[in-house]
């Protein structure tokens, strides 16, 4: 339960502690007080929605936080949790829980736990029908319960086969599909004839082939320098020290040495000519090599980034290739256990389908009776439990919906399609106070589930919520004075301008004070006359 609350500076509320009680707790006070602001902020520390304009003009943030006890909870130190959350009006949202950042995804699935709000425009969970086979289970408790969980077993051995299976490639298409295509790419790497080095040689040889005019000039010009002026020239200094080479020895030394240089260069020159013929290439060998490389892109973008990496993948999809096939033995082994899983849990899914329908009869009676005694008498709630045999779901294969005639004669609807929220509040009260026994959520919120109704009804809301709050905490706000004499606390809600500026305050009345402020909201004023009727009214309470 919700044990106290602590509200900053949203809308006119400027800084406001309360402590809450178990049991049924009733917000009244004067319009435009703040009640509804109350239940806005309880909404936003259970991960509502959040609006800028919803923060206390003047001021850069709000906050709020409170504390549940909940000594059964992993979650709570010493029994209680704090959650907190704080907002400012350059964006930034701050959840904690316990002092631990969250994000508001997980706030709000957290506090989902804990807190349901209902009202005239806050009742998404009942008219979501993906709830609706959870409240029937509710009410049908350990009978149901025991199935579900054999069910929910099987269901998830049966996901782990399928998983395995299609890792496996157990479903035949998809199996037939994984091997062409692993075939095919093996198919076009052999094709191509990589070799490892090949594609740096290509590369090198097309840079020849784009500079070939350019290698082909400057080669001539070298060997026609060598050729006409270096050679000859070598020759002839070659012939005018041979004839001076016997008076000295250095003379004969340098003529040898310019007859190596002139050998070399007769060498270069020979080279020089030989690679200016190996410059030329066709039209045709210039494409292939292009074509060529092209294709070890193409195969590179697809295989790895280089022709040793497409040969490395080309040898691990082989051996893929020989498992898929070598996988049909194990594969028809989990094919007959998924079978087995399939047939248990048809088993179960009927069980609880047969459950579930002669529940929904009893559950749909009991709702009715409900809203007969609050002044729905024409109302007629009919509980719809298909059997989906083609689908297996987490709880069986029953989709239940809640469907509704709100008048004599007239067809039935969804639920979701209500137009009044006056009824929708009646109806999910109806709902509440037939699963008050079995629903785990702690804490109901109910804002101004009296609107629209007024005398016998009034009263029997009044006892309902009275009687729902021995299983849960409930906080409520109403105008109507018969709920406000079944609260078991009081709290009082009212505004005052301080320097100018509208302050919420709210306070937790004694007994003298809650007989007057039933007076109030009965007629208005308070005399003798309302006090009296205020006093019965409360009698009735303590009685």
């Amino acid at each position: 339960m919700i044990t106290a609350l602590h509200i900053k500076n949203i809308g006119i509320i400027d800084d406001i502690n309360v402590d809450l009680n178990q049991g049924l707790n009733v917000l009244t006070g004067e319009t435009g007080a703040g009640k509804t602001l109350i239940i806005d902020s309880l909404e936003i520390i259970s991960g509502g929605r959040f609006s800028k304009e919803m923060i206390r003009k003047g001021e850069t943030n709000s906050f709020i936080e409170l504390c549940m006890y909940e000594p059964e909870n992993e979650n709570s130190i010493d029994g209680n949790i704090i959650v907190s959350r704080e907002i400012s009006t350059t964006g930034k949202n701050m959840c904690k829980i316990n002092g631990r950042m969250v994000t508001v995804a997980e706030l709000k699935e957290f506090m989902s736990q804990f807190i349901e709000i209902h009202g005239q425009n806050k009742n998404q969970d009942l008219l979501d029908n993906k709830n609706h086979l959870k409240c029937l289970d509710e009410f049908i408790g350990n009978e149901v319960k025991k199935l579900k969980s054999k069910y929910i077993e099987k269901y998830n051995k049966y996901n782990e086969i399928k998983e395995e299976l299609k890792q496996n490639y157990g479903d035949d298409k998809e199996r037939e599909r994984k091997l062409d295509l692993l075939k095919y790419q093996i198919q076009e790497i052999e094709q191509a004839q990589l070799k490892e080095n090949e594609e740096q040689d290509l590369e090198e040889k097309r840079k020849i082939m784009q500079n070939s005019e350019k290698i082909t000039q400057n080669l001539s010009e070298a060997d026609s320098a060598i050729s006409e002026s270096g050679i000859d020239s070598i020759s002839i200094a070659i012939k005018s020290l041979e004839k001076i080479e016997n008076i000295e020895e250095k003379y004969e030394k340098m003529a040898s040495n310019l007859k190596s240089l002139y050998y070399e260069l007769q060498e270069i020159s020979r080279d020089l000519s030989s690679y200016n013929e190996e410059i030329y290439f066709d039209e045709e060998e210039r494409n292939e090599t292009e074509e060529r490389l092209n294709l070890i892109y193409s195969l590179k973008r697809k295989y790895g980034n280089s022709i040793k990496e497409i040969l490395e993948y080309k040898q691990e999809i082989e051996e893929e290739v020989k498992h898929i096939e070598n996988l049909d033995e194990y594969n028809n082994k989990l094919k007959k256990e998924l079978e087995n899983v399939k047939q248990q849990m048809d088993e179960l899914a009927e069980q609880m389908h047969k459950i579930r329908t002669l529940e929904a009869e009893k559950l749909s009676k009991n709702i009715n009776k409900e809203l007969s005694d609050l002044e729905m008498k024409n109302a007629k709630v009919n509980i719809h439990v298909n059997y989906n045999n083609n689908n297996f779901y987490k709880n069986g294969k029953d989709e239940v919906e809640f469907y509704i005639s709100t008048n004599v004669g007239e067809d039935e609807k969804e639920l979701a399609k209500i137009a009044s929220g006056g009824e929708i509040s009646r109806i999910m009260l109806a709902i509440k106070k037939v699963l008050a026994d079995t629903d785990k959520t702690p804490v109901l919120i109910f804002d101004e589930i009296d609107t629209g109704i007024s005398g016998n009804a009034a009263n029997m809301v009044a006892e309902k919520l009275s009687d729902i709050s021995k299983n849960h905490q409930i906080l409520c706000i109403s105008h109507l004075p018969s709920i406000a004499a079944m609260a078991d606390y009081n709290y009082f809600i009212s505004k005052k301008v301080v320097q100018e500026r509208t302050n919420t305050n709210i306070k937790l009345l004694n007994e003298e004070e809650i007989v007057k402020e039933i007076a109030r909201i009965s007629s208005g004023q308070i005399n003798d006359i309302t006090i009296k009727y205020a006093s019965e009214l409360r009698n009735k309470k303590v009685s």
